[in-house]
């Protein structure tokens, strides 16, 4: 249980409009100080992008009175550091960046601007979790942000370790019938794109992506599976890229590669 009330930064990729974020933010103020820095507009799949050639604009924004925050014309990641690097009097206890409309697992990890946002406020020593709820269609928010509370309790009194967040995704039923909670790895299920060929008015070509994704088959630890199973799944994720495992062999071409 949570002695005092953390102050916690919460932001999305979906805009600080969507009904994921609002959803979040009235649960997290029952047990926490929140403040709210998010995209002014829906900002999806930019993964970690920041903005260095446009300026960054902050307008305050305000939610029927409900909460107040900042609406970011730039990234997800750009929200985390103007929040923390110039917006905030003093520094969040936690990053949350949620609820995400939409799963973030598998290879979708890459691409997420919710992820990504998370793994930020991680870089500057945050500890930071993403929340996404795995339906883009008749959303329950209760159950993820119920959950998206709790594991702020728990992260906040036992800590995470240095450059790693915890990747969320809850599925979009009742809490009383999710199946429980798995701790799972990344899957690798993509999606196969196709791209839809049209001309405009002015008869010049465009594409227009669209795709589903893959259904693998794979183990019961794997995000994906947990989720279609009705389990919520929770990742650790690590921003180290580096494949530790071919750093050996790479070394071995050394003489070719100097030769």
């Amino acid at each position: 249980m949570i002695k005092t009330r953390p102050y916690v930064l919460v932001t999305n990729d979906d805009g600080i409009a969507a009904p994921g974020i609002h959803a979040l933010v009235q649960e997290l103020k029952k047990d926490a100080d929140v403040v709210v820095v998010a995209p002014d507009s829906e900002k999806s799949a930019v993964g970690h992008a920041i903005t260095l050639s446009d300026p960054i604009r902050v307008s305050y924004f305000n939610k029927s009175g409900q909460w107040e925050g900042y609406a970011v014309s730039g990234t997800p990641s750009d929200c985390v550091k103007i929040a923390v690097g110039a917006l905030l009097d003093r520094r969040p206890d936690m990053v949350i960046s949620g609820i995400n409309l939409g799963s973030n697992a598998g290879i979708n990890m890459i691409y997420s601007g919710t992820v990504s946002a998370a793994t930020e406020g991680t870089i500057l020593g945050i500890p930071s979790i993403a929340v996404s709820l795995t339906t883009y269609t008749n959303p329950i928010f209760e159950s993820a942000a119920s959950f998206a509370v709790k594991m702020m309790g728990i992260v906040l009194s036992k800590g995470l370790p240095d450059r790693t967040l915890l990747n969320i995704n809850v599925p979009n039923l009742p809490e009383n019938e999710i199946a429980g909670v798995r701790i799972t790895r990344q899957g690798m299920a993509n999606f196969a794109e196709t791209f839809v060929k049209r001309v405009d008015p002015r008869n010049r070509v465009y594409y227009w992506m669209d795709g589903k994704k893959e259904e693998i088959s794979d183990d019961d630890d794997v995000d994906d599976e947990a989720i279609k199973h009705g389990y919520i799944s929770i990742t650790p994720v690590k921003y180290d890229l580096t494949n530790y495992k071919f750093i050996d062999t790479l070394s071995n071409w050394l003489p070719e590669i100097l030769g």
